[in-house]
């Protein structure tokens, strides 16, 4: 039930109401857009009516998705991973392959922030928390990723460089890069955005098709020593790093916390931004 101000001074500290579409990000759904798309085609309800966009929710009240029941969520949990080729960026696989959910732990809620493409390697963020899906893949927070690349030719020419920067035609649109420099086997590239293939695709249109492709950088968040195939937790001062601070982040630093810990992933049978 909803407190109310006959109930007495506990109830001046109940939660405050707040918009649906945050309340399933903060349960780990999807992230704020993708959840207003899901109430946009009426598949979640508020005490058994369909919702409506921009609708608000207060604690007590009862949030369903297709039906099943969702729980809110007051802590999240994020990971690093690094993606292995031939490891597919979903939750789930209709041809059966391995995907980047295998490698990680089961965490209800999980799920990749952006994409890499099934031959390319790399950093990967995977979350529970749709805020922070949310602050990573919107353009207008300027998180950009750096990609170690390898080509054929080996390094790629300065000149080469200078048209990725000014950008090229692709089959979508113009396609730029924040920087490009060469390096050895190839060269080191900065996105600003994110399309599919698109690291790909652009070094097609200079005539130096990718060998191999390794994202190295999440805005200020490094691959560094990860193993490949490995995984670790983030705490709260690599989520900084990323520039996002979590609601809750005083309470739960004022923990004593654990160093993350590094492992290698294994694969799991009992499961399902390109580049």
């Amino acid at each position: 039930m909803t407190a109310t101000a006959s109930e007495g001074p506990e109830a001046a500290d109940a939660p405050a109401p707040e918009r649906l579409q945050r309340f399933l990000a903060r349960a780990g759904i999807a992230s704020r857009r993708k959840a207003e798309e899901l109430i946009e085609a009426g598949r979640v309800t508020v005490d058994g009516v369909v919702a409506v966009l921009g609708q608000k929710v207060a604690p007590g009240q009862r949030v369903a998705l297709d039906g099943t029941p969702v729980a809110a969520r007051t802590e999240h949990r994020t990971f690093a991973l690094h993606k292995p080729a031939g490891v597919v960026t979903t939750a789930a696989d209709e041809r059966g392959r391995r995907t980047v959910l295998d490698l990680v732990p089961t965490v209800p809620g999980l799920h990749p922030v952006g994409r890499l493409d099934l031959d390319s390697e790399g950093l990967l963020l995977l979350t529970t928390d749709g805020a922070l899906t949310d602050r990573l893949t919107h353009p207008r927070f300027g998180h950009a990723k750096t990609y170690r690349v390898w080509c054929d030719g080996g390094a790629l020419a300065r000149a080469d460089c200078r048209r990725l920067e000014e950008g090229v035609e692709l089959d979508d649109g113009r396609a730029r890069a924040l920087h490009a420099r060469p390096a050895p086997g190839g060269a080191v590239l900065d996105l600003g955005d994110g399309r599919k293939r698109q690291v790909r695709r652009m070094f097609d249109a200079v005539g130096r098709p990718v060998q191999r492709l390794v994202r190295t950088h999440v805005g200020g968040f490094a691959l560094g020593d990860l193993p490949l195939g490995g995984y670790r937790e983030l705490g709260p001062e690599d989520l900084r790093r990323l520039g996002y601070t979590p609601p809750n982040d005083d309470a739960r630093s004022s923990r004593t916390a654990s160093p993350p810990r590094t492992r290698r992933s294994r694969g799991r049978t009992e499961r399902g931004e390109e580049s």
